[in-house]
């Protein structure tokens, strides 16, 4: 666990040192990196859904974060390709409360159903992405770079999740539905403005 999180700290740590530097909007892959982790709401819907994976277990472990990842890919296509989505903004905030929600409620949810509530709000995460990327970025190496981002922020959430689990032994599964909540609480804050 302290393997994972301390590669995330490393991989982020590049696109956090050049987020200030006056380097191009267009930079590229560490423009990639530095956009999901520039703002709270996108970090929060990325650690939640590794929190979320955590709590359903089995093969939700990898194939929810994954799934995520394949349609942030797919909504980054429609924001490139300028096709409109209403309320993006509106929906990664609601991707926040609905996943961490999902989490805190701890029940038993079908492999498909979360990867589908996931996908569904990764879209708009991803359509964010293409529509404010600059014209000038190189598209591939500025979605490998979201797309490293991301996987990490979702690995941060489950390392998180699992050593917090560790810690709290036979109340591991309560300390991540507490986290899920939290999540969830975060969203509405952000909903109506507070943070």
């Amino acid at each position: 666990m302290r393997l994972l999180l301390a590669l995330a700290i490393l991989a982020l740590s590049p696109g956090l040192a050049f987020a200030h530097t006056g380097i191009a909007h267009g930079a590229g892959f560490f423009h990639g990196i530095a956009h999901p982790v520039g703002g709270l709401d996108h970090v929060l819907a990325m650690l939640a859904v590794g929190v979320f994976a955590f709590v359903l277990g089995g093969r939700a472990l990898w194939l929810v974060p994954l799934s995520f990842v394949g349609a942030m890919v797919a909504g980054f296509g429609l924001g490139i390709a300028q096709v409109q989505l209403p309320f993006v903004e509106l929906a990664i905030a609601l991707s926040i409360v609905a996943i961490g929600g999902a989490a805190a409620l701890g029940r038993p949810m079908p492999v498909g159903a979360a990867m589908a509530l996931v996908g569904v709000f990764a879209v708009f995460h991803g359509h964010a992405h293409g529509a404010e990327m600059a014209e000038s970025a190189d598209g591939l190496t500025y979605a490998l770079g979201f797309v490293t981002a991301t996987a990490l922020l979702h690995l941060t959430g489950l390392a998180a999740a699992f050593g917090a689990a560790h810690l709290a032994g036979r109340f591991g599964g309560t300390a991540a539905r507490l986290a899920g909540g939290a999540f969830a609480i975060a969203g509405l804050g952000i909903l109506a403005g507070w943070l």
